[in-house]
């Protein structure tokens, strides 16, 4: 009796071993011939699940995004998360762990994005739109905040969601750049300026 395959079990394999292609060859000097022979599988084999390589990488930051959008989508609208303030600090410390947890592939992404831009490739535009959800929840979040009372009501809500942004960002810069980031810190810091928009009357109920 054949194996049974595990397609999507093998699309993780193909996306791991591509990264670290583009990586060691150079994106532009990479090919899914070569991607093949490290899977140790055929070319018409990573042609069933990705026509070029830039598919691979899209599949990529789509995978990685997805996942934890769907995630904190979730535990965002839930009965047990506390105040909203305490749900967007979760869901930063949540980010910063699976950061550090996969920092391998983060550290490789970030790597083919520079590579890429070298070499005239240019994927900021499909990083922005995986991330804008995430943002869009913060926006969400906060507004909800402002009206149950969590939140100051003239904290400026567009302000505060690019700010968490900002300081996600850092974070990951850090992970892919020394590799030696604080995760304590950046979580702290995250929670410290939070609690600028607490509600006072909010405090220590």
């Amino acid at each position: 009796m054949p194996k049974k395959i595990n397609h999507e079990e093998r699309k993780e394999k193909i996306l791991s071993m591509a990264l670290k292609v583009f990586a060691e060859e150079g994106y532009k000097d990479s090919n899914l011939s070569l991607i093949a022979q490290k899977c140790g599988i055929s070319r018409p084999t990573i042609y069933q699940y990705f026509k070029d390589k830039n598919e691979i990488y899209y599949y990529a930051v789509k995978l990685v995004t997805g996942k934890m959008f769907a995630k904190y989508a979730a535990h965002a609208w839930t009965d047990d998360g506390g105040s909203v303030l305490n749900r967007i600090s979760w869901i930063c410390s949540d980010i910063i762990d699976t950061g550090l947890q996969h920092s391998g592939e983060l550290i490789s992404l970030v790597d083919v994005m520079l590579i890429m831009r070298k070499e005239g490739q240019d994927f900021n535009a499909m990083i922005l739109k995986r991330t804008a959800k995430l943002n869009i929840l913060f926006k969400r979040l906060l507004r909800a905040g402002v009206a149950n009372g969590d939140i100051k009501k003239d904290c400026d809500v567009k302000m505060i969601s690019d700010h968490l942004a900002l300081l996600i960002e850092s974070f990951v810069i850090e992970l892919a750049f020394l590799e030696l980031p604080n995760a304590d810190k950046n979580k702290e810091l995250i929670s410290t300026y939070l609690q600028f928009f607490q509600n006072p009357d909010k405090k220590n109920t």
